[in-house]
């Protein structure tokens, strides 16, 4: 997020009991590992994110990934298409800036 400082960048991050240490909603401190204001976080009990995008009965959960949606997208009965998708996060994540930074100087030549 620091690389995108004064850009229209918003992340919704999602927290969800995947390990045994994840039973319970993230800690102030956990939280605090994300101090961008443009950052939202969610504490996903239930995992209804991971279903809808393809868990079923434990199976499949999805977890430590990263997308990269457009200005303007909307998820509704499940997820749009994202620009770019994968995990896990450390890995994918230099790839994500790197396709984010290319939507962003595309919206700015086309308004």
């Amino acid at each position: 997020m620091q690389q995108f400082e004064g850009k229209p960048v918003r992340a919704f991050v999602v927290w969800e009991p995947v390990l045994p240490t994840d039973w319970f909603s993230p800690s102030t401190a956990i939280l605090g590992k994300i101090p961008d204001r443009r950052a939202v976080q969610f504490w996903d009990r239930n995992r209804l994110i991971s279903h809808s995008m393809g868990e079923h009965n434990g199976r499949g959960v999805v977890w430590d990934y990263i997308a990269v949606y457009p200005a303007g997208a909307v998820w509704k009965d499940r997820p749009t298409e994202a620009l770019y998708q994968s995990g896990p996060v450390i890995r994918a994540s230099g790839q994500a800036r790197a396709v984010l930074a290319k939507a962003l100087q595309e919206e700015r030549q086309n308004p």
